[in-house]
């Protein structure tokens, strides 16, 4: 039997504990072995990132308590270019051709799949497993649970802010340290 693992992409700019909530749900429900973090390289839409090696720290200190259930996996980066999930799959599958992979995406990216590359392709490839968010489509349609409107872009004013109480409740210490740390979003 393959080993199975889900793959959890996004800027995580910064990773929020809604990152970590979604990890444990997919853990302890969904049919895989493992789950991987995949930070996005280059945004394909245009995003303004914090470094590369930041989000990466960040990432890494979010995922801690998942102990060898979560790696963060820096194969966009090895990549480069703009991040397209289809390539990381196609590169993944080429690399571990003994794993069969699905992908975990948040409600909130449903409306933009049809803008992603090579989206049917991608749905043929992969199982993907759809969590709800509050605040983003219809909040009951096919989610079986629905994570909080907690989101990167409320961390950042916070951190700009520096509203370090605005922060506490919405991301892990090990990312609030590395934020503080670097003087990230300032």
């Amino acid at each position: 039997m393959s080993r199975r693992i889900c793959l959890f992409g996004g800027s995580f700019n910064p990773p929020h504990v809604g990152h970590v909530m979604a990890t444990a749900w997919a853990l302890s429900t969904l049919p895989i072995d493992a789950l991987w973090w995949v930070p996005t390289w280059k945004h394909a839409f245009g995003k303004d990132l914090a470094p590369w090696d930041a989000r990466l720290a960040m990432a890494r200190a979010a995922v801690t308590p998942f102990g060898d259930a979560v790696r963060v996996s820096d194969i966009e980066g090895e990549l480069g270019g703009e991040s397209r999930t289809i390539d990381t799959v196609l590169a993944l599958e080429t690399r571990h051709p003994d794993v069969r992979w699905s992908l975990l995406i948040g409600a909130d990216l449903v409306p933009e799949l049809p803008r992603w590359k090579r989206w049917s392709d991608l749905q043929a490839r992969v199982d993907v497993h759809v969590l709800g968010r509050a605040g983003y489509g219809d909040p009951g349609a096919h989610h079986a649970v629905t994570l909080p409107d907690i989101n990167s872009s409320a961390v950042r004013a916070s951190a700009a802010a520096g509203r370090r109480d605005d922060l506490v409740p919405r991301v892990p210490r090990g990312v609030l340290d590395e934020i503080e740390r670097r003087g990230l979003y300032r």
